[in-house]
């Protein structure tokens, strides 16, 4: 799997390294939006499932990995220049898919609610609309670490919450790139969530009664920070909107164990790929359950719901 490599600049502001890999039979193009503090190295295993089908666009955002030689770094990104750049990155690949893992979510959610006109299909990995309990907790002893560029004190925080359910070493890479960062990339995160702790509980729901395309939900059972519960939430606004709890896993999914990577797999894939099946309205069919005295569940597996 070789990567064409090759630098793209958005807004005439910053410079990203892309990778692109080109699938022997694609059936579309999708892009790929990394996790806070990650660099695309994190997509490895998603990409093992990807390629087969389609082509896979990934990128460091401007402050991270091989974009950080081509940016300045004297003042952190906003969560609109993040966005930007997606669609800008969206349009100049024709991607017509989008996967995003964890605090790619907000990007990509913001990219779909101005619909893109060639994405077809969304998946949104670890993700929640809801700042519950835990999650709070963990973004203000986070915030605390990372103004102060605590590089020991961030990996141990990551890798003994949403990162508990990593193998062993997978906790170790982790431990070794946090503390291998720049001060900058610590300094732009603890930006992010200020914003974050400074909104309201449910501040990503606002734009997403604008998308227009199918979305799936992707969250582990273990997940007490981006919760499958919650995440059912965007089901409010989202009119083609599906949901799938991957049993036995946490925050990081097909990353944290074998059964966990083929049931995020399936998941994925059979979303991606369907096959000959009607398209779910999603807030229609929980009116008609309610009519019928029923719970608009459907469990296959690995609980995906429709």
């Amino acid at each position: 799997m070789h990567a064409q490599n090759a630098l793209f600049n958005s807004q005439g502001l910053f410079t990203v390294h892309t990778a692109y890999y080109a699938s022997p039979a694609p059936r579309g193009t999708i892009i790929l939006v990394n996790g806070s503090l990650a660099t695309t190295a994190s997509f490895a295993q998603t990409l093992r499932y990807l390629q087969a089908d389609f082509n896979v666009v990934m990128f460091d955002e401007p402050y991270a990995g091989l974009s950080k030689a081509h940016n300045r770094h004297d003042r952190p990104m906003s969560k609109e220049q993040e966005t930007r750049l997606l669609l800008d990155l969206i349009d100049h690949f024709n991607a017509d898919h989008l996967l995003s893992f964890s605090w790619g979510g907000a990007s990509a959610m913001l990219a779909l609610a101005q619909n893109p006109p060639s994405i077809r299909r969304a998946v949104i990995m670890g993700f929640s609309p809801v700042i519950n309990p835990a999650m709070r907790d963990y973004l203000q002893t986070g915030l605390e670490r990372l103004s102060q560029c605590d590089r020991r004190g961030v990996a141990e925080l990551i890798n003994g919450t949403i990162g508990k359910h990593l193998p062993s070493l997978f906790k170790r890479f982790n431990f070794r790139h946090i503390c291998s960062l720049d001060d900058h990339e610590y300094l732009q995160m603890a930006f992010h969530v200020r914003q974050v702790l400074n909104q309201d509980s449910h501040c990503y729901l606002q734009d997403a009664e604008c998308i227009d395309v199918p979305v799936l939900f992707v969250n582990g059972e273990w997940d007490e920070y981006t919760s499958a519960d919650d995440a059912r939430q965007f089901s409010q606004l989202i009119d083609q909107c599906e949901f799938a709890r991957i049993a036995l896993a946490g925050h990081f999914l097909d990353a944290e164990n074998k059964h966990a990577w083929s049931q995020t797999r399936d998941a994925v894939m059979d979303f991606l790929l369907p096959a000959e099946r009607p398209v779910v309205n999603y807030r229609q069919q929980q009116f008609t359950q309610l009519l019928l005295g029923g719970e608009p569940e459907m469990r296959m597996g690995l609980q995906a719901v429709n």
